[in-house]
């Protein structure tokens, strides 16, 4: 079920798995970006002069799904930044502009990322970990901005401790004081002002040059450690950012065969995963400022 900002809606639709790719031919592009912007978008658009063709059949004012795909994949010609905020923020306005009957939407949009392999002429797709945009757009502005990078799959030598847990009839998992870490990690936030998330992209590689920071340097007792570490460390540094919200799957491989902890043979883990889920936000109380200041 998908949810908005601005409260429940009595109906919505719209089109979703839009796929657009947006190439410079030449090879040139801004410092930092790609010639290559790939995006897949979701929008929903609500209202009511959309609600008769729940109630009677009367398709007068909607607008086809099928034209939603064709307005996304066009309008991205037009579209000549390289952030997925500023992205989202050109089709939902210009949709907007567009159709007078649609009071307010949603519009997602998650990279498909391609790295450059070379002389900036040939690309490879890249990842896993892919940023992400929401904005939720009515005729009076921006409702919510929302950024988040998906699909994290992280991988630690050591220096991942797991002990001191509750033991009764159902436990079999020992201590484990210095394990192999294997961890899947999803990550979205929102901004104090909603104008704070056209950084540019700025804000985002902010974000990823956190997580990899924490996961390479932290020590940690416990997944739940790990992501609290990370979201304190994203409020600290980044004045931009109101609230992170953190969802990490515990997916460490199962043991093979070690020889003392120097190397081991490990495989993937079996179907049933830890889901560890985590959301800070920006109090500005004495007690958020001390434990930021600890990180």
């Amino acid at each position: 079920m998908n949810r908005f900002a601005s409260g429940p809606k009595r109906n919505y639709y719209g089109k979703g798995d839009v796929i657009a790719y947006r190439l410079n031919r030449t090879g040139t592009a801004p410092e930092g970006k790609s010639p290559v912007f790939g995006a897949n978008v979701l929008l929903l658009v609500y209202g009511d002069a959309l609600w008769k063709t729940y109630t009677h059949g009367d398709n007068t004012g909607l607008v086809a799904t099928d034209s939603m795909k064709n307005f996304i994949q066009r309008e991205t010609l037009n579209f000549d930044g390289n952030d997925l905020e500023e992205y989202c923020r050109f089709l939902g306005g210009k949709f907007l502009a567009t159709y007078a009957q649609v009071e307010g939407l949603q519009i997602s949009a998650s990279e498909i990322p391609y790295a450059e392999v070379g002389r900036n002429v040939a690309f490879a797709p890249s990842g896993p970990d892919r940023a992400t945009a929401r904005l939720e757009i009515t005729r009076r502005g921006i409702v919510e901005a929302a950024s988040g990078v998906s699909g994290y799959k992280l991988l630690r030598l050591g220096g991942s401790a797991f002990r001191g847990f509750v033991r009764d009839e159902y436990t079999t998992l020992p201590d484990l004081s210095d394990r192999p870490l294997h961890m899947w990690l999803d990550l979205e936030w929102t901004y104090e002002r909603p104008d704070a998330a056209f950084s540019n992209g700025e804000v985002t590689s902010q974000v990823r040059r956190t997580v990899r920071d924490v996961f390479t340097s932290f020590e940690s007792g416990s997944i739940q450690q790990v992501i609290y570490q990370m979201g304190m460390k994203i409020l600290g540094e980044i004045a931009a950012v109101s609230e992170v919200r953190l969802e990490a799957n515990n997916r460490t491989w199962d043991t093979i065969a070690e020889r003392g902890d120097e190397v081991g043979v490990y495989t993937d883990a079996r179907p049933p995963y830890g889901c560890l889920g985590l959301t800070l936000r920006r109090t500005g109380t004495e007690d958020q400022k001390i434990e930021r200041s600890k990180i």
